[in-house]
């Protein structure tokens, strides 16, 4: 039954990784993906020294880390709060309300930003005017993009990120719950005593994974919203490999940077995992 899942990832995700050698090669395009001259770390050297390279880490870090602190908390307290609920009809209600925005698109979402926070015609933009912030422009504010970015990560992808979280709370033994009741416990006793150490494992499993991509944000949406105003705080390592790798053609170049954003990564998980297996001796392996 995994079969298909193993060919799937070794088809696109091991495979690809030959083309990594163009980090260390002067790409040719005669030559195809196995010619060009051997540089080394050139290219590595070259971005490290870049005038852009603390702008991009700074910029990525701030946008990760904010969408973590922030974010990683929402689906978990969700989870716990529909958790709560006795109305089923209710709870599934809710649940299906929650889950609907993450399947709306990238751009649609990026277009509803625009049109909402459009400072002359949005409506969120019209009531920020009436508080007194007059031509405020939230998309094109250095200030706003990065908590305009995490609100609106939040609301797409909290309803289903509480899924996990749902599926862990219903395994919990209803005798807890029993024996909590028997021995006088309210509600929020309840969630600190049993809810939250029962989804304890999860979340560490979870966090790790998450600090496996925190040099990774989302291309699509961040490269959607930019514009020449917020350029100076938008502009990450992601977006940066597009404009020189895809646009400028220099593809060594952006392989090089790539490669060195997957290190990063890689190491930041390694890291978590070995600091949750000494903590928690919860850890993926």
């Amino acid at each position: 039954m995994i079969l298909p899942a193993i060919i799937t990832v070794i088809i696109f995700n091991y495979i690809p990784m030959y083309g990594v050698q163009l980090a260390f090669r002067e790409y040719d395009f005669t030559a195809g993906l196995t010619g060009g001259d051997f540089v080394g770390l050139k290219y590595f050297e070259q971005f490290i020294n870049s005038h852009m390279f603390w702008d991009l880490i700074r910029n990525t870090l701030l946008i990760s880390i904010t969408t973590i602190v922030v974010g990683f908390p929402a689906p978990i307290i969700l989870a716990l709060l529909i958790n709560q609920i006795r109305w089923k009809r209710g709870k599934k209600i809710l649940q299906t309300t929650v889950y609907l925005p993450h399947f709306i698109s990238i751009v649609v979402l990026v277009g509803l930003l625009n049109v909402l926070l459009s400072p002359n015609t949005g409506l969120l933009g019209l009531l920020i005017e009436r508080m007194g912030f007059e031509g405020t422009n939230l998309l094109a504010s250095i200030k706003a993009f990065v908590p305009v970015y995490v609100i609106s990560d939040i609301w797409q992808h909290v309803g289903w990120n509480s899924i996990i979280y749902l599926a862990a709370l219903a395994s919990v033994d209803p005798q807890l719950y029993d024996a909590a009741k028997i021995d006088g416990a309210n509600r929020w006793q309840i969630i600190r005593n049993v809810e939250i150490p029962a989804i304890i494992p999860t979340i560490i499993i979870l966090l790790i994974l998450n600090m496996g991509t925190v040099i990774s944000t989302g291309f699509e949406k961040i490269f959607l919203m930019q514009n020449s105003l917020n350029l100076p705080i938008s502009e990450v390592i992601e977006t940066y490999v597009y404009k020189v790798g895809i646009i400028s053609n220099q593809f060594s170049y952006a392989a090089a940077i790539g490669l060195f954003n997957t290190l990063i990564n890689f190491s930041l998980l390694l890291i978590m995992n070995t600091i949750a297996k000494r903590v928690s001796r919860i850890s993926l392996w």
